[in-house]
């Protein structure tokens, strides 16, 4: 099984055995981490693969690796047989992760161990125009790299495979770092990661987006604020970053600096380096 083994990669918890959250039994938030921990093994095809607030609640609830791996392959037995459990479990997962987020105020992110039990922290580095076929590109390398976070730095380019790349980021559970330039889609990408780093040097920009020659000006441009308002809505980043882009044309640029980017949420921390 794809999960085999997975309990050699962190020690049997020891200690009390802590109530669940309020509300919640510990049965069901024991399928909550299995069901996430299952997911991030099944996205990466990685049995060494799992999310940080796995860990975390782990820990924190006091169970053992080897019951929450036990709970993941029981789950999954059953789901093979039977196409209402498959949904069941495809439901749950969707937002078993940001359950345990909210219940640890750990960050959803992608971990990964390797063979010898240590955490892995390949970051894949990409730089330039954002292009056609850019996502796939991306999306290919950080799988063979079995990278955990993306640093990008980019003067921006195609909205469509940047917001691609940035819901693969998101349902992934991987990070985003900019430490040179990232600007225009670029940013759209760095929205996508579950956690996204910036440093003082950073230089984030937006301006408006070009608007497609079958539209008038006026109607582009308004579908335009609106689909950039719903993407960063849909990544939890206040979405007047989209009604600042629209005020500047498309030939200039605002730079976002630092402060703002973590007030609006578009970067969630500060680093020295990446």
């Amino acid at each position: 099984m794809l999960l085999a083994g997975c309990a050699g990669t962190a020690p049997r918890t020891q200690g009390p055995d802590p109530a669940a959250p309020a509300g919640m039994e510990r049965d069901e938030l024991l399928t909550t981490i299995a069901t996430c921990h299952l997911r991030r093994v099944v996205q990466n095809e990685d049995r060494g693969a799992t999310d940080a607030v796995v860990i975390a609640a782990v820990e924190r609830y006091g169970f053992a690796v080897e019951d929450m791996v036990e709970r993941a392959n029981a789950l999954t037995m059953t789901a093979v047989d039977d196409p209402g459990a498959r949904a069941s479990l495809r439901r749950l997962a969707r937002d078993a992760c940001e359950r345990l987020a909210a219940l640890t105020g750990t960050a959803s992110g992608l971990v990964r161990f390797d063979g010898s039990g240590n955490i892995g922290n390949t970051w894949v580095v990409v730089t330039g125009e954002i292009h056609e076929g850019f996502a796939d590109e991306v999306i290919g390398k950080l799988r063979r790299e079995k990278a955990v976070g993306l640093l990008i730095s980019s003067p921006g380019g195609s909205l469509y495979e940047a917001r691609r790349l940035g819901r693969y980021l998101r349902e992934n559970g991987l990070r985003v770092g900019v430490k040179d330039v990232c600007t225009s889609a670029c940013v759209d990408v760095l929205a996508g990661g579950t956690e996204r780093y910036v440093t003082r040097g950073a230089k984030l920009g937006i301006h408006q987006s070009k608007v497609p020659k079958h539209l008038s000006s006026h109607e582009g441009g308004q579908l335009s604020v609106v689909a950039a308002a719903l993407y960063l809505r849909e990544m939890g980043i206040d979405d007047t970053v989209a009604l600042a882009a629209a005020s500047v044309p498309n030939d200039s640029m605002y730079w976002i600096s630092v402060a703002e980017a973590l007030e609006t949420g578009l970067a969630t921390k500060l680093v020295d380096d990446i």
